[in-house]
């Protein structure tokens, strides 16, 4: 049968192939080249799948499952991943920036050098979340869990940790020049070479 990608908002076909799923229709797509800027892709079922380098720019990806996937250097930039789950997903050098991570699950995943510049994570799920070197500068990690994350050198300038839950994390030399830290919990965090000139550290537990 013939699958078909379409715009979230114009609904035009973006991209169409005989096969049997819309997983096989994307990994077709990426494989074309195709632009998959803007495209729905809601709630199918990506595990597994390998969009690297895909350009999913402005994509719908709301609730989609891609446990595993490799979305090594895609180009997200302002997708919507509300909800979506990224359980030891590959993100390495992904571009998110403006992106929205509401609530999503990225347990275990690669963010090494990951642009989630002005990014919404808000009540994201990051325990164990590999973010060396990641860019968030002004992202919106309100009550995020980021419990045991390694984010050593990462940059968070800027950043909303309010309520944020790092606990044993790994914040060795990171980049936290006027970011938001009230009411976060840092117990057990290492702060070691971090700069925190300008950070805002009121009520946040430091235990």
């Amino acid at each position: 049968m013939k699958i078909e990608i379409k715009h979230k908002i114009t609904k035009l076909v973006l991209f169409s192939f005989e096969c049997e799923s819309i997983k096989e229709c994307l990994t077709e797509a990426i494989r074309n080249g195709v632009d998959l800027e803007g495209a729905d892709l809601r709630l199918e079922d990506q595990e597994g799948t390998d969009l690297r380098w895909a350009v999913l720019r402005g994509g719908d990806l709301e609730g989609a499952r891609l446990e595993g996937a490799c979305l090594k250097g895609t180009d997200l930039r302002g997708a919507d991943l509300e909800g979506a789950r990224l359980i030891g997903a590959d993100l390495e050098g992904a571009r998110l920036e403006g992106a929205c991570l509401k609530g999503t699950d990225l347990r275990g995943a690669c963010l090494r050098g990951t642009d989630l510049r002005g990014a919404g994570l808000r009540g994201a799920y990051l325990k164990g979340t590999y973010l060396k070197g990641a860019r968030l500068e002004g992202a919106d990690l309100r009550w995020a869990v980021l419990e045991d994350a390694d984010l050593r050198w990462a940059y968070l300038e800027g950043a909303v940790l309010r309520w944020a839950v790092l606990e044993g994390t790994d914040l060795r030399g990171a980049r936290l020049e006027g970011a938001d830290l009230r009411w976060a919990v840092l117990e057990d965090a290492d702060l070691r070479w971090a700069y925190l000139e300008g950070a805002v550290l009121e009520d946040a537990d430091l235990e």
